[in-house]
C-alpha cells in the first residue's frame, strides 16, 4: 500500500473533476461486486420474492458474505493493479504471478476460464492461453480496470494491445477482447467528459458492427449468464437507460444471474460517468475498508503512471 505522503503527492497531480471520476470506477466496481454478490444465481422472480427490490448492502447470498465484502472481481482487479503499479507497465509474466499469488490466497470465488489459466501458467510458465472459442466469459473484462486508467491518454492501438496482454493470461477469445477494449473505451470516454450519445456512436457502435451479437436494444436481458454477450447486453441496457449510478446499480443487479459481475462492470463504466459523489454513502460506507482503501490508492496510483507516459510521449 501507499504511505501517506507519497498519497498526497500522487493526488495532487490529478485534477480534482478527474479524481472524482477515477474513484468513482474503483468504487464503482467494489460497490457493484459486492451489492450484486447477494443475488448472484437468482433469477428476477426469486430476488423479488426474497427482497423486493434489492437496494441494500446486505452480504448474504450464496457465498455466505459479510455485508460489503466483494469477491473475485475486484480483488482480482486490484491484484491486476498491483502488478502494474509496481512494474510500472503492463507485464504478462508479472500479471501471471500476481494472480497465481492471488489464488493461492483462496479467494472466495473464482471462474473456472481464470482457474485453467493460472494454472496453465503455473505447470507450464507460459503466461498467455492459446486461442479458444470456449472462453468467452466475462472474466476478463471485469478486471480490465486499472488497464483503462494506466493507458488513459494514449493511443487507441496501445490500449488495446494492454488489454490483451492481461486479458489473455486467462482468456484468449474474441469476444472477450472486443468486450474488454469496448468497456475501457467507455470509462476512458467518461474520464475525457464524453456523454452517453458519444458512447453509443463510437465504442458500442464499433462493437455491434464487429460482432452484431453485441446488439443490446433487441429484449431486456433478464438472469445474465457468464458469457460476454449476456453479461454486456444486460451492462448496456441498464447503463444507457438509466440515469444515475444508483438507478443503474439496482438496475442490473435485480436482473439476477451472474450478479455480482454485471454490478462489477457496470459499477465501473457508471462510477466513471457520474462520478464517487454520485455513489450513495451507504454503499460506500458499507465497503469493506481495506478493499475501499486499496480501490483510492491504486486509483491515484494507475492515474499517476498514465500522466507520467503522457508527459513523455
Amino acid at each position: 500500500m501507499l504511505q501517506t505522503a507519497a498519497l498526497e503527492k500522487i493526488t495532487s497531480l490529478v485534477p480534482a473533476s478527474l479524481l472524482e471520476k477515477i474513484n468513482g470506477a474503483y468504487l464503482g466496481l467494489a460497490v457493484g461486486d459486492a451489492l450484486g454478490a447477494t443475488v448472484e444465481f437468482m433469477t428476477p422472480r426469486e430476488i423479488q420474492h426474497a427482497y423486493g427490490t434489492h437496494d441494500t448492502m446486505r452480504g448474504g447470498g450464496w457465498l455466505k458474505l459479510k455485508r460489503g465484502q466483494v469477491t473475485d472481481d475486484t480483488t482480482m482487479a486490484l491484484a491486476l493493479g498491483e502488478a502494474i503499479i509496481q512494474n510500472g507497465s503492463v507485464d504478462t509474466v508479472a500479471i501471471a504471478k500476481a494472480f497465481d499469488h492471488w489464488m493461492k490466497q483462496k479467494p472466495v470465488d473464482i471462474g473456472n476460464t481464470v482457474r485453467r489459466g493460472i494454472v496453465h501458467f503455473r505447470y507450464s510458465g507460459i503466461p498467455v492461453v492459446p486461442a479458444s472459442d470456449q472462453d468467452a466469459g466475462n472474466g476478463a473484462c471485469m478486471r480490465c480496470l486499472p488497464i483503462a486508467l494506466f493507458t488513459y491518454g494514449q493511443s487507441l492501438q496501445r490500449m488495446k494491445a494492454e488489454s490483451k496482454r492481461q486479458a489473455h493470461v486467462t482468456h484468449n477469445n474474441e469476444l472477450s477482447d472486443a468486450s474488454c477494449e469496448c468497456v475501457i473505451e467507455m470509462i476512458q470516454g467518461a474520464f475525457a467528459g464524453q456523454d452517453k450519445a458519444d458512447m453509443l456512436k463510437g465504442p458500442v457502435a464499433s462493437l455491434i458492427k464487429r460482432f452484431p451479437q453485441f446488439a443490446f436494444r433487441i429484449r431486456r436481458k433478464e438472469n445474465p449468464s457468464g458469457f460476454i454477450v449476456d453479461t454486456l447486453h444486460a451492462v448496456l441496457q441498464a447503463f444507457f437507460d438509466t440515469d444515475d449510478f444508483t438507478g443503474c446499480l439496482i438496475d442490473v443487479v435485480n436482473r439476477g444471474g451472474d450478479a455480482d459481475t454485471t454490478g462489477a462492470i457496470a459499477g465501473m463504466i457508471a462510477g466513471s460517468y457520474y462520478g464517487v459523489s454520485r455513489i450513495p454513502p451507504t454503499w460506500r460506507q458499507a465497503l469493506d475498508k481495506t478493499i475501499y482503501q486499496q480501490c483510492e490508492e491504486q486509483a491515484t496510483a494507475l492515474m499517476e503512471l498514465a500522466l507520467q507516459n503522457i508527459e513523455a510521449a
